[in-house]
């Protein structure tokens, strides 16, 4: 049975959830673009070629990526680089475009004016939007499932989501437009729900499930059987409603495209190497919630890696968060430390720890401090 703890409070919801599991279905990009022909000669089209020479576009490079492309009776060369230029691309741009993505010339030139308009839709300033294509050309140029996307976009809008958030959807998680409109909104509801039966409050549920899918949208292509199978698991390992909503948010809902059985073999071996109990692992967890996804074999390298480096388990303990570093950050940044004399084996691994950013102002206020005389030979005498 899902969610055991909960359907003693939330029977009605839960029975509802139930009901709504179905696995949604996706496809990748390149299954996704649509040409508009199949026709292909022996030989190059000419007249192809000759229109990409026009546009300075670099015709080796097609060649040697893309050569079929050449090779199409109908393809659209000067529609599309008009496009282009009338969202205000540049001779440069055009050619980048046309080189990085190809297949752009065998697209429909109707259906690459309703990818724009649907792009516009989001991204109002025509020389963002140049840049976004100029980036992500095979998003733009992805031109299949027109209606679903153009559903999406007017779902996600009405969900409250900005739009620089689904223009970042749109070329960089396509995927999640070509996913039913109604299974994306089957996912919200799912979401929305999961939220209110961990004891969230129905005033902080649309900030916290907009944050959540602008830092991972890739959530909507879960199953809810999946979502509730993980969410039983962690009731199942002694976490409190109020712990699970905090690993939700600081994992940022990548939480459920883990496999439970993952999440309890990384479990086993932290619980055992760090040696602790199963509670005192529940704490180091919502410390660094890296130990429920890190693999066995990547947890091992990195604990072996600081012990090599004469840090203790019981520091690690202490500062697990430690453990989201690489071997060879770890060794790099207690090199440094040790230039200055300070050492972590007698220390707190907190200035080893954290972003580049972080670790080099830590480093500077201990360097600072080691070339601090020990008086201020300027300062006024005490007369006294």
């Amino acid at each position: 049975m899902l969610w055991k703890l909960l359907m003693r409070s939330q029977p009605s919801r839960l029975c509802s959830l139930r009901r709504m599991v179905s696995a949604p279905k996706y496809r990748p990009l390149l299954a996704c673009l649509t040409y508009t022909t199949t026709n292909q000669s022996d030989k190059e089209n000419e007249r192809t070629v000759e229109k990409l020479y026009k546009f300075s576009v670099d015709i080796r490079k097609i060649r040697r990526l893309k050569g079929w492309i050449l090779l199409e009776d109908e393809t659209y060369v000067e529609e599309i680089a008009n496009i282009l230029q009338q969202l205000g691309a540049n001779e440069t741009a055009v050619a980048s475009i046309l080189e990085r993505c190809p297949e752009a010339i065998v697209c429909s030139p109707t259906a690459v004016n309703t990818q724009r308009e649907l792009w516009q839709s989001v991204c109002k300033n025509k020389e963002e939007l140049v840049k976004l294509i100029e980036q992500f050309p095979e998003s733009f140029f992805t031109i299949k499932d027109q209606e679903n996307w153009k559903l999406n976009v007017q779902f996600f809008q009405e969900l409250g989501l900005k739009n620089v958030v689904i223009s970042r959807f749109l070329t960089t998680a396509t995927s999640v437009f070509h996913n039913p409109v109604e299974n994306n909104k089957q996912m919200i509801r799912l979401l929305q729900e999961s939220y209110l039966n961990l004891g969230g409050s129905e005033a902080n549920m649309k900030v916290w499930l907009l944050k959540l899918l602008s830092q991972n949208p890739f959530l909507l292509l879960n199953s809810s059987a999946a979502i509730l199978e993980t969410l039983e698991f962690l009731q199942e390992q002694g976490f409190t409603n109020f712990e699970i909503l905090q690993l939700l948010s600081k994992l940022k809902g990548f939480l459920f495209q883990l496999d439970p059985r993952s999440i309890q073999n990384s479990m086993s071996f932290s619980e055992n190497a760090l040696n602790c109990t199963h509670h005192e692992l529940k704490q180091l967890v919502l410390k660094c919630p890296a130990l429920l996804y890190y693999s066995v074999p990547v947890l091992e390298e990195r604990i072996q890696g600081l012990l090599k480096e004469g840090v203790s388990i019981a520091q690690i303990r202490e500062m697990p968060m430690v453990l989201e570093l690489t071997p060879q950050i770890v060794q790099y940044r207690i090199r440094k430390l040790n230039s200055l004399g300070y050492s972590i084996k007698d220390g707190h691994l907190s200035n080893l720890n954290g972003t580049k950013k972080e670790f080099e102002a830590n480093f500077g206020k201990i360097q600072a401090r080691k070339g601090r005389p020990l008086f201020n030979p300027v300062a006024p005498l005490s007369v006294e």
